[in-house]
């Protein structure tokens, strides 16, 4: 069996034998299983990680959203506590753009998720570490990613909608210090982008999981591909992990829970994150971010515009990704030099990304072919560094 045909049977068995993996689903929990038995007939012995998981990427902006109806319905009656707790929805809202922990999360409900990763030493002395990252999860198919209209308009109007909670606090404050009887009318515009905000959170929650052939089976296949072929030849001096998560479509919880249990267990290390890459592509990531821009490590991306221009025939690319992020900004969070390989056509455009066409047969095996040969040459520069 070749290694894309290796690869499809991996994508086959998460996308269509098990389908929707929601985070903290059954369904993750069964991509977990196969990820488990995979590295085992790889020779290799996969460990666990296991952590609470909210289970949506959607519930900590719909507690933002109730917390400012909840300041404006108190702000007739206790001017300053309303002030307070629109001050906390607003920084708690920056924290959970950047990736950080916030109140927002504390009061979520949680069910469980995990990682799977097994380790492989180096032929020789180990003298650097490799994480090679693919999320097993699928996101929901809310209207808002239905069409790149509905996406853009969205795009607008939560920019606008948190211009207006941000705005809201130091209007309260002041009304409350000078006791302005504008305020709290003036703040109803705020109300109803609160409200608008919780009826999109509300129907995306309530969306079905994609299928997740594209996003992300073939990141996480790709994972298991590579763990096969370098346990059978392994690097000459670097320790490569490799990492399939849960809860990546949640809040990233997978990649935070690995870098934070494990890194004190590594020796320089960097990551490559596997992102999309059955359908366009292949392309590294130059910068990705919602609120704060992340870098991929410029190291990274000198290595892989060599491994392009070395390897023309695979059509490799730079990108930027707008509007999102990968597992690549929890490894930078984390401090480990990190870059995306991703499935990104020239324009940025992400093919049935979280949509109900994302399924087994829009997976193109010559994407596949390039995608690998672009991901196995990346590794081999990474280990010659």
């Amino acid at each position: 069996m070749s290694t894309v045909e290796r690869w499809l049977e991996h994508i086959r068995m998460f996308s269509q034998v098990i389908g929707p993996r929601g985070p903290g689903t059954a369904g993750e929990e069964a991509a977990l299983r196969w990820a488990a038995l995979a590295l085992t007939h790889a020779g290799l012995e996969p460990e666990e990680d296991r952590f609470p998981t909210a289970g949506s990427v959607f519930r900590p902006h719909l507690v933002a959203a109730v917390g400012m109806l909840a300041a404006f319905a108190l702000y007739p009656f206790l001017p300053w506590p309303a002030t307070v707790l629109a001050a906390v929805v607003v920084v708690s809202e920056i924290l959970e753009l950047t990736l950080r922990p916030n109140p927002l999360q504390w009061v979520l409900p949680r069910t469980r998720s995990g990682n799977v990763f097994a380790v492989v030493e180096p032929s020789g002395q180990p003298e650097q570490d490799l994480v090679l990252v693919g999320h097993l999860d699928t996101q929901r198919t809310p209207k808002i990613f239905s069409s790149p209209g509905w996406f853009r308009a969205y795009r607008i109007f939560s920019t606008v909608a948190f211009m207006g909670f941000v705005l809201t606090v130091p209007a309260y404050a002041l009304g409350a210090a000078f006791r302005w009887p504008w305020v709290w009318p003036a703040s109803t515009v705020t109300a109803v982008f609160a409200l608008l905000l919780a009826a999109l959170c509300l129907e995306a929650d309530g969306s079905p999981f994609t299928a997740g052939a594209n996003d992300n089976a073939t990141g996480a296949g790709l994972v298991l591909v590579l763990a096969q072929e370098l346990a059978a030849r392994p690097l000459a001096r670097t320790r490569v992990w490799y990492v399939c998560t849960g809860s990546e479509e949640a809040l990233h919880e997978g990649a935070r829970t690995f870098f934070r249990r494990h890194l004190p267990r590594m020796t320089r290390p960097r990551a490559l994150v596997f992102e999309m890459l059955g359908c366009a592509g292949p392309a590294w990531l130059v910068k990705e971010g919602i609120v704060l821009p992340l870098y991929s490590d410029r190291t990274l991306r000198a290595l892989a515009s060599k491994v392009a221009a070395e390897n023309p025939d695979i059509g490799a690319h730079p990108v930027r990704l707008t509007g999102g992020v990968t597992e690549m900004s929890d490894a930078l969070l984390a401090g480990v030099p990190a870059i995306t390989l991703i499935g990104l056509t020239r324009e940025g455009a992400a093919p049935h990304w979280h949509l109900p066409t994302d399924t087994w047969d829009k997976i193109d095996p010559e994407v596949l072919g390039r995608a690998h040969r672009f991901a196995l040459e990346l590794v081999r520069a990474v280990d010659a560094t």
